[in-house]
């Protein structure tokens, strides 16, 4: 067994090999503070057909790990929840560019949470130990990458912070780099100006150095030696031969401003030259006698086939990529800084509680705002301990998106990634409980996609809270950017399109207000990104996101004057209102079994959360159902009142008074002495049970004990009388 450490922030993070699943290719047991993670890597010869790298990376948190019981019926666990899903997804976007073209072996990374302490998130053990695992084994791998979580509290960078310096952190990011550039980003901000977070990623890319040299002391002990990977060699010839029939039509095809179109026209032009190609192929003399020899000479076609087809792949890729690297008009014919048009439709449907639509070029984004009450969170169940979460954000990207046919068979993996971006974008901009005390849930549906449909997302996302009445801290928009360079030039662009991403160097999308990010996810694709360049993407995005912001102010000044959240919430929504009763009145509202709120519930139609610290939730369709719910709430837990005067009904009758219910559960002793101005000799000379009597409150003891009068009662009605 070998063994490495290293200190990152304010712990000592262990990575060791061999002790633990040995029959793995490779495998690394990542250890910091009480928190232990177990990676593991194989891989399989690739199935035929596969012109592709079938990686498989999967996360997977065991409740044992923190001591806890898995919920459900069945009391183990089952598929991936979200905070898996996430790590998995951020685990595979670094390694996945960094393995070398032409290795398509079937690849599965598995981290598993083994124990899991109260302080730290196990998730950057599972990056690292991923980077030692796949170093470890032959897989073909340039070398160790790292991760760690960068948080700034109290002004300071905190390197893997615990989970409550988390909490405290204006700045929460993900870093992953290797040893000469960052590979990736994630993470969130509360409205950040562009220095502070690109301060913070070299903060982490310095705090990753120490993770890449103790990788590399223990691949150079354990390591084994690297199997090849050896690329598809493309042949001379047949190279030649597909430019010459599709380079000069794939140039005019990529003028074609129309996404559908475009597409089209590339389809064609790789129709035609297989038709083109088999025809040539069909002329020449097959020269087979046997079963075996046309089988080889089918096969050598299919080679072909596919052959030409990724020639024609790369052809489309060189035209587009040195067009706008020789200063030329991009796909769509916008210049490098330039954002698609927008449009942007609020109330689309006045029904729901908020909506919106946003468009921005061949993008469009439905977003629908739905609030309800505190019984609406979204209970946790992971390794930490349960908590709600009352900003729910779903992301959903339906086949007919982008003209296609697919099954519906759940939220995937890249859904659930782009709704957790627009999730951390718009969750620095949500009012907290007690200026808005809503659960509150926004989906949006991605109605056309051409590029950028989470920035979409967090564009109509905020258009929908704005309409919906929600007071959002201030509105918020996104922007994608990518990368173009070979190495000696380079373009940012503004607002990448599909083809952008795909064939671009970086993915790199930013959110935020006027005043700072609020969200940011970089993908690169390339090995080396000069912090120059970084820094005019930011500042690039940046004023893209300020120009968004305009217009998304210009289209929506009708319906949303000042670009401020509507003063009203929407007439389809719920209305709210909070009553504070003292903890121990909460049995009156709740009753016997329940009973006295099902009561009042049905009675009113309103709906009603009451928690632990005497706060109760009313959510009523109208105001009036609303008043009467909180007429009855009050009238159950009101409090006596020294010096008031109450009617009330005479409960039991003793020989020293009587005692009489001012309201719901409140009794207070009517003494035979203040029963009237003058001797009474038996209680049952002025009341019995059952009576209705006027009283005044005269005395509560500390002990809460109320004494009434009948007689102080009637003489302040005497006196009310005489001074009219």
């Amino acid at each position: 067994m070998q063994k490495v450490e290293c200190r990152v922030g304010s712990e000592q993070m262990s990575i060791e090999t061999a002790g633990l699943a040995k029959q793995s290719n490779g495998a690394a047991l990542v250890c910091y503070g009480g928190t232990a993670v177990l990676v593991t890597v194989n891989s399989t010869t690739p199935r035929e057909g596969i012109d592709f790298f079938p990686l498989t990376v999967d996360y997977v948190e065991k409740m044992y790990a923190a001591g806890k019981f898995p919920g459900g019926f069945f009391k183990r666990e089952g598929r991936l929840g979200e905070k898996e899903v996430l790590t998995s997804r951020f685990i595979d976007r670094a390694l996945r560019p960094l393995f070398p073209d032409g290795f398509s072996d079937e690849t599965q990374v598995i981290a598993t949470v083994l124990a899991a302490d109260e302080e730290y998130d196990p998730d950057m053990l599972a990056f690292v130990g991923a980077s030692a695992a796949v170093n470890l084994s032959d897989l073909p791998f340039p070398g160790p990458i790292g991760a760690v979580r960068v948080a700034r509290v109290d002004g300071g960078f905190v390197a893997n912070p615990t989970f409550d310096q988390v909490e405290e952190a204006d700045i929460n990011l993900i870093v992953a780099a290797s040893r000469d550039a960052l590979v990736m980003v994630e993470g969130g901000a509360d409205r950040v100006p562009e220095a502070e977070i690109l301060a913070a990623l070299r903060f982490g890319f310095d705090a990753i150095q120490p993770i890449l040299d103790a990788q590399e002391e223990l691949v150079g002990r354990a390591g084994k030696p690297k199997r090849k990977a050896t690329p598809v060699e493309i042949d001379a010839g047949l190279r030649s031969r597909v430019e010459g029939l599709a380079r000069s039509r794939i140039e005019e095809a990529s003028r074609v401003l129309d996404k559908q179109e475009r597409y089209a026209a590339f389809d064609g032009i790789k129709s035609d030259v297989l038709d083109t190609l088999l025809s040539e192929y069909r002329q020449k003399p097959l020269g087979v006698t046997t079963y075996a020899e046309l089988e080889k000479a089918h096969a050598a076609f299919r080679e072909l086939g596919s052959q030409a087809r990724d020639i024609l792949s790369e052809l489309r890729s060189e035209v587009m990529r040195e067009r706008i690297l020789s200063g030329g008009a991009r796909i769509d014919g916008r210049a490098t800084t330039d954002i698609r048009p927008i449009t942007c439709d609020v109330n689309v449907f006045p029904r729901l509680h908020g909506s919106a639509v946003f468009q921005r070029g061949e993008t469009q984004a439905l977003a629908a705002v739905t609030l309800g009450g505190s019984d609406d969170e979204q209970l946790i169940d992971n390794l930490r301990p349960k908590h709600t979460r009352r900003f729910l954000m779903h992301y959903n990207f339906p086949p007919f998106s982008v003209g296609e046919v697919r099954r519906l068979v759940g939220t995937n993996r890249r859904e659930q990634g782009h709704g957790a971006l627009a999730y951390r974008a718009l969750q620095a901009i949500m009012p907290d409980a007690d200026s808005c005390p809503y659960t509150i849930r926004i989906v949006s549906e991605i109605l056309e996609s051409n590029g950028s449909s989470s920035m979409a997302t967090v564009c109509g996302g905020t258009l929908a809270l704005m309409q919906a009445g929600i007071p959002i801290l201030q509105p918020v928009a996104g922007i994608a950017m990518g990368l173009i360079s070979d190495g000696e030039r380079h373009v940012v662009l503004s607002d990448i399109l599909g083809d952008e991403d795909h064939l671009g160097d970086m993915d790199f999308k930013v959110t935020g207000s006027a005043d700072g990010i609020t969200a940011i996810q970089m993908d690169l694709k390339i090995e080396g990104l000069n912090w120059s360049i970084l820094e005019d993407a930011l500042e690039q995005a940046r004023v893209g996101r300020l120009h968004i912001l305009e217009r998304m102010a210009e289209e929506t000044a009708a319906e949303l004057p000042g670009f401020v959240p509507r003063p009203e919430l929407s007439d389809s929504a719920p209305r709210v209102e909070v009553v504070w009763i003292k903890p121990d009145r909460i049995r009156d509202v709740i009753g016997p079994g329940g009973k006295v709120i099902r009561a009042i519930q049905s009675s009113t139609g309103a709906k009603i959360d009451v928690d632990d610290s005497g706060r109760v939730l009313i959510l009523s369709p109208d105001r009036d159902r609303l008043e009467r719910c909180r007429a009855m709430i009050e009238e159950l837990t009101q409090e006596p009142e020294l010096d008031r005067i109450y009617r009330g009904k005479v409960r039991k009758v003793t020989d020293f008074g009587a005692f009489v219910e001012i309201f719901p559960g409140t009794d207070g002793l009517l003494h035979i002495s203040e029963l009237a101005n003058r001797r009474v000799d038996k209680v049952e000379d002025i009341c019995v049970e059952g009576d209705d009597v006027v009283v005044k409150c005269i005395d509560i003891d500390p002990s809460g004990k109320i004494r009434l009068s009948r007689r102080a009662a009637l003489a302040d009605a005497e006196e009310a009388q005489t001074t009219h």
